[in-house]
């Protein structure tokens, strides 16, 4: 798949940006017809391969109701165009740019807010899911579907990433296990922003950034994107801790009956 990144791409244009507001849009960094290539992919992804994952990896708001499709982990592991993807593409690049580091690929997400029924996403600091030290990780979110506040763009709590790790605690929201218990709170409100997003338009934030989206009251449209997620080739994951955690998880779900 060739992307076509904006030609100013560069370090001194990515990394000031990044460092000051813990985030970065760059639109239309996938477009025409590598935009089509993606779109196509993902649709036969949801088609043909979904059915085959294990449900742990694959989320509905209604897990009788295969419309409600919510959230896949890993397609990287599911299928070599999406390996190919996360792990041989632009993106990489972009997030060794950010990160200033050679970077290791760890996941490729594909999230969804189906119209009317799609959930709010809680505020959260994705580095309090990947349990990594030092916490030097980034998420690139590329926006398959027009988000805007109707249908659940993401929110950005501008310079966030600075102020560390918030305490976080159990939410309700399948796929997004933990949210900041006291949010917003007084620098919250005043630094947060949402980002509406086209097709192939690219949202790059540090793992420490809050970010949040609301729920999709759109009776029609929905919002779907990719997230990639690159480690720092310095961070080093905690494996025994992150492993149990997704096992209590699960275990859990399934009890409740939403796996």
């Amino acid at each position: 798949m060739e992307l076509h990144p904006d030609p100013t791409l560069a370090k001194n244009d990515l990394q000031p940006a990044f460092n000051r507001d813990g985030f970065v849009a760059l639109p239309r960094f996938v477009r025409g017809d590598a935009l089509r290539e993606l779109l196509a992919q993902v649709k036969y992804f949801l088609q043909v391969k979904v059915p085959g994952i294990p449900r742990e990896h694959v989320f509905y708001e209604d897990k009788n109701d295969p419309t409600s499709l919510k959230q896949i982990q890993h397609l990287e592991t599911y299928d070599p165009w999406f390996h190919s993807l996360v792990h041989e593409s632009p993106f990489r690049k972009v997030a060794e740019i950010v990160l200033d580091d050679a970077v290791t690929p760890r996941n490729l997400q594909y999230f969804n807010k189906p119209p009317v029924i799609g959930q709010p996403t809680p505020p959260h600091q994705d580095g309090y899911y990947f349990m990594i030290d030092p916490c030097q990780a980034v998420t690139l979110w590329l926006a398959l579907d027009s988000a805007d506040s109707e249908n659940g763009c993401v929110h950005y709590v501008r310079g966030s990433h600075q102020r560390g790790l918030r305490e976080h605690a159990r939410t309700q929201t399948l796929g997004f296990s933990q949210g900041i218990i006291d949010f917003p709170n007084r620098v919250d409100g005043d630094h947060e922003i949402a980002i509406p997003a086209e097709p192939g338009d690219l949202l790059i934030h540090d793992a420490l950034t809050i970010h949040r989206a609301d729920g999709n009251q759109s009776a029609t449209r929905s919002r779907q994107a990719l997230g990639l997620i690159y480690y720092s080739q310095q961070a080093r994951e905690d494996t025994r801790a992150h492993d149990a955690y997704q096992f209590r998880l699960a275990e859990e779900l399934k009890n409740q009956g939403k796996l």
